[in-house]
């Protein structure tokens, strides 16, 4: 990286800012196939101007308080020409599609880019996703780069947001609600997210404090739009990882539009790259189609579709985990005999129609469905011994267990499955009034899930087993023999036909207006859900919560560029179906909404740092839970206690500082503080599962001046370590140790071996637009890092040892794209 580029990164600490009476346009021009458009002409009206680089990236400073026409012109293609008037040291941006029918006019009153700063939505650009590395790319994969995002297993999607845990995540794509698997333990179980990064147009996100429109979870909402495409394009990528293809067109009269994709990933780089020895044959795919036909220009109907197919073979045969400390050291030696089969089939699909009543009120009809099945089979014993390690470099037997304090074995077994079905039918719609606006919406859920458990694990010490540390078992084993019949360590057993019926309703009012000068932004909205509740062999329940919620905004007539953002709200969570299940498997119908009442302090402050604009996010935030349903955090599998016997708090601080470190380019800085605590039955407060303190996270691009087809990528975060849990029928009031910090560094290059604009003298590549090859190093510094804890126990002294599970170490990976 070049020095000035360096001195660029560190830069944002010296707030050596100045304004004067001027604005910024810039932006990324593109043509109808979405492709970047470079050579075009940018000139307004005093005659200044620019054009666009290879990437189709333009900047131009106009003068500030006053109305500017601006023009963009290319030989081959009609005009675009747009009026703007912005404030001193304001920074626009647009993306405009350049079209070969027709000239094109537009006013600009207010950015989009502004409208979602008032209302507290982080927008991410689609083309970093595909670009940024990481073990599990896409969506979720830069939001981990998010301050109050947090996730620590490289293989998952999986995410908590400021002390949340994984299921209280509202996940939209083009308006419709998805679902994730129920019976994923691990990460690298998990496979595909179901967002195809290809398809992509649109990603908001919103950490707390977000609006009555989005469903019933308590921490975040995750809101995507697939692209509508405007004629044929193709791309076809392939790594180490696995592959994917993706295609779009139109009909003739541009009333038909598909958009489709099919993926392919294969985890073993990394399973097989860790600790534990394995025999692991996994296959994840999935087929997606989003399809849209206008029958008027009123009308119109759209179809996405996804079928997925996650299948894991994974036959273990050792591991060996060094522990301890220098003065200290110790190993656990693991000698493994069975395997683990399963299975996820899942299928989703949405009708919606919207129809335009007039030009100030839209209606929209959708019918989703939504069936998982899963399975999961396995039979694996476990034979291990821990000791001291051997630590004479000099000796022959450096670094072998010379002396084992503990020897056992432990067979688990499964017999899991699940089929739930999930039917959704919603009506909504938007109305506008001069500057109000009016959403509302009504939605009927039905919820058929059948869920089959048979689970057990036998836990074998020195011959003699062992039995679980409950009351009704009062024994001394090993030293003296225990002579009732043999019963597992843990067993569950159960059969559970729920079906839930919910009835969601929201109305919510927004009003963007101007008071003195400065431009102001309301949104006051309800939401109220009733839920009955029936199973076999269990009474059935119901219930009804009302949430209001509300958010302000203003961005003061001053010279710095700021906004100010106040949001809160009451926020529900009925309990779906996992949250009424205990650790016995047994349902508790009984069980409530659970509660937070969300306060939310934002401020954007948009400034020029070395004549480049940068956005530094600021947020306080406040989370009063109760009625909490507490849980046990296994990897990425929760547990419940399906009881409502829990208060909580989360409270933190949040910062982003994101701009143009490198000319053409965005790269964010992250800061998060979080502290979340539970008090359960009274008994004090303790650190939740999910108690992130600090988080960093940088997303930083660059390039070769020289070449700049030549592209770096880095993703970095850093967290500090989360509560390490318990062993089983622990009290988690006497296990609050923390695992170690989490370090991870993934770095991505990336070369264009031919682009758009690019010189083709043999012709062989005409039919290609663009080709990249791609190199890829993740875990780049090679840090151990642990997802969670494996307890053994020590016969003799009955010590509980917490022998950490690691995740992978440094894995390369090579890719290449191309798109036509």
């Amino acid at each position: 990286m070049k020095a000035p580029h360096l001195f660029l990164f560190c830069a944002f600490l010296i707030w050596n800012i100045s304004f004067s009476q001027e604005a910024v346009v810039k932006g990324i021009i593109l043509n109808e196939l979405q492709q970047p458009v470079s050579a075009a002409n940018i000139s307004f009206s005093e005659g200044r101007g620019t054009q666009t680089n290879s990437s189709g990236f333009f900047e131009v400073v106009i003068p500030a308080n006053k109305e500017v026409e601006i023009r963009i012109s290319h030989i081959n293609y009609r005009n675009f020409i747009f009026r703007i008037r912005l404030t001193e040291g304001e920074t626009y941006e647009i993306n405009p599609v350049l079209k070969t029918s027709v000239e094109q006019i537009s006013e600009v009153t207010l950015s989009a880019q502004k409208q979602e700063q008032l209302q507290g939505l982080t927008v991410i650009d689609p083309e970093v996703i595909r670009k940024l590395p990481g073990a599990n790319a896409g969506v979720e994969n830069l939001l981990k780069t998010l301050p109050g995002v947090n996730s620590n297993n490289e293989l998952s999607t999986q995410y908590s947001v400021r002390g949340g845990n994984y299921d209280e995540n509202l996940v939209y794509v083009n308006g419709v609600q998805v679902y994730r698997p129920f019976l994923v333990r691990s990460g690298q179980q998990e496979g595909l997210s179901f967002v195809n990064q290809d398809l992509v147009r649109k990603v908001y996100f919103s950490a707390g404090g977000f609006q009555a429109k989005y469903g019933d979870k308590l921490s975040s909402v995750l809101d995507i739009t697939y692209r509508r495409p405007v004629g044929f394009a193709a791309s076809f990528d392939a790594s180490l990882l696995g592959g994917s293809i993706s295609l779009e067109g139109t009909s003739a009269d541009k009333k038909f539009t598909a958009l489709g994709g099919i993926r392919y990933r294969d985890n073993s780089l990394f399973v097989e790259a860790k600790q534990t020895e394995t025999n692991f044959h996994p296959v994840f795919a999935d087929a997606q189609a989003n399809l849209t036909y206008q029958f008027s220009d009123k009308l119109e109907v759209s179809f996405l579709g996804n079928i997925s197919l996650n299948d894991y073979d994974y036959e273990p045969t050792t591991r060996q985990t060094n522990f301890g400390t220098l003065q200290d050291p110790k190993a656990l030696i693991i000698y493994y005999s069975g395997q683990e089969e399963d299975s996820y089939r899942t299928w989703f699909g949405a009708f919606k129609t919207s129809y335009l009543v007039n030009p100030n009120f839209t209606t929209h009809f959708t019918i989703s469905a939504y069936n998982t099945q899963e399975q999961e089979y396995f039979d694996i014993i476990a034979a291990y011994r821990m000791g001291e390690i051997n630590t004479d470099i000099g000796g022959n037997d450096f670094g072998k267990v010379e002396y084992s304090e503990g020897v056992g074995g432990q067979l688990s077994h499964a017999r899991n499955k699940l089929d739930a079905l999930i039917i959704n039918a919603e009506h909504t719609g938007n109305l506008r009034l001069d500057e109000h606006q009016i959403d509302y919406g009504v939605t009927f859920t039905h919820e058929d899930i059948r869920d089959r458990i048979r689970e057990y694990e036998i836990v074998d010490s020195a011959g003699f087993s062992l039995r679980p540390p409950l009351p009704d078992f009062k024994n001394n084993e090993p030293y003296e023999p225990f002579e009732a019949p043999l019963e597992p360590f843990t067993s569950i057993r159960a059969y559970n036909e729920t079906q839930i019926n919910r009835i969601k309703a929201f109305v919510q009012w927004s009003k963007r207006g101007d008071w003195n000068g400065h431009e102001l932004w309301y949104n006051l909205g309800v939401r109220s859900h009733f839920w009955d509740l029936s199973a076999k062999d269990v009474s059935g329940t119901d219930q009804i919560v009302i949430s209001p919620r509300g958010q302000f905004a203003i961005k003061p007539d001053w010279n710095q560029d700021m906004i100010f953002r106040l949001a809160g709200g009451v926020y529900h969570q009925p309990p779906f179906y996992r949250e009424l299940r205990d650790h016995s498997g047994q349902l508790n119908p009984e069980v409530e909404a659970q509660r937070a009442i969300h306060f939310v302090l934002g401020h954007d402050y948009s400034f020029k740092l070395l004549s480049r604009p940068f956005t530094l996010t600021s947020e306080v935030y406040l989370k009063e839970m109760d009625n909490v349903n507490p849980y046990t955090l296994e990897n990425v599998r929760i547990r419940y206690a399906a009881e409502n016997n829990a208060e909580a708090f989360a409270y933190g601080l949040d910062l982003r500082l994101n701009g143009e470190f490198v000319l053409g380019t965005e790269s964010w800085l992250s800061f998060g503080y979080l502290k979340t605590e539970e008090n359960i039955d009274n008994r004090g407060y303790i650190a939740r599962p999910t108690d992130q303190r600090l988080k960093f996270g940088l997303l930083f691009q660059d390039y070769v001046p020289k070449f700049p087809d030549l592209k770096m990528y880095l993703n970095l975060v850093y967290n500090t370590g989360l509560p390490g849990g318990s062993p089983a029928y622990a009290d988690p009031y006497l296990y609050q140790t923390r695992l170690p910090d989490y370090k991870r560094a993934d770095l991505g290059l990336s070369y264009l071996l031919k682009s758009e604009n690019s010189e083709d003298i043999s012709g062989r590549l005409k039919a290609f637009k663009e080709i990249s090859l791609g190199f890829e190093i993740f875990n780049l510094f090679d840090t151990q890092n642990a997802i969670t804890n494996t307890f053994v126990r020590d016969v003799y002294t009955k010590t509980q040892y917490a022998v950490p599970n690691y995740l992978s170490p440094r894995v390369y990976n090579l890719k290449i794209g191309i798109r036509l």
